[in-house]
């Protein structure tokens, strides 16, 4: 989900430890356009969630350098840095854990349950699958991440709290730097769960095992 294409795929493994080095997480990355006029437009974040303009320009310097040098792209292009915003995309299996409680709409590749979209709260993650919880129905779902080819949360008044509170925190936490503070995206354990009881929509794998065909196949 964080990048659609196989070119993607490849700048994402070029531009990732770059991200990293400098203290962000790319959350989606997507090269747009023909042969003349590409966009690279990269979304990214601290590891706190926020993205300022500043973080902006300092990791869109830290991502020039790397693609003067490798030149793997034809052509020109324009690159764009951006903060994910409020109804971010949900684009790592982590996401879904760090964002329990916040409502997201999820939409699959293939038919679960007849539908291949979901709307609902989300509960955590168990293994490679996450959770929801969808509105009249008693059991958690959980689905797949590896079915997933599209994640957002949904504008509300909860979520707009969340941010409020996450802001005023910061705040009151000057001293709080990157790779520090709540909301780590990658920093979750992925193992929170919203009590109740769970139906699995696809199988679950084996205990203690990682899905690593998903992890190469969703950058």
């Amino acid at each position: 989900m964080r990048g659609k294409t196989a070119e993607d795929a490849r700048l994402l493994e070029l531009l990732d430890p770059v991200a990293e080095a400098a203290g962000y997480g790319i959350v989606r990355l997507r090269l747009m356009g023909g042969d003349r006029a590409r966009r690279l437009q990269i979304m990214a974040e601290r590891v706190d969630g926020t993205m300022p303009v500043e973080d902006c320009a300092r990791l869109g310097r830290a991502v020039s350098q790397v693609l003067d040098a490798a030149d793997p792209i034809t052509g020109d292009y324009l690159l764009e840095i951006s903060s994910p915003g409020v109804d971010r995309p949900l684009t790592r299996l982590a996401d879904f854990a760090a964002y329990e409680g916040c409502e997201a709409r999820i939409e699959l590749d293939r038919l679960a349950d007849g539908r291949k979209r979901f709307r609902g709260e989300l509960a955590g993650v168990d293994g490679t699958n996450l959770a929801i919880n969808l509105e009249g129905e008693a059991e958690t779902l959980l689905l797949p991440f590896a079915w997933v080819v599209e994640a957002r949360l949904v504008i509300n008044d909860a979520l707009m709290e969340r941010g409020a509170a996450a802001r005023a925190a910061r705040l009151n936490s000057p001293h709080v730097g990157v790779g520090e503070g709540e909301g780590d995206p990658e920093g979750v354990d992925g193992a929170s769960l919203a009590a109740g009881p769970r139906r699995p929509i696809g199988p679950l794998p084996p205990e203690g095992e990682e899905n690593h065909a998903q992890k190469e196949a969703t950058p």
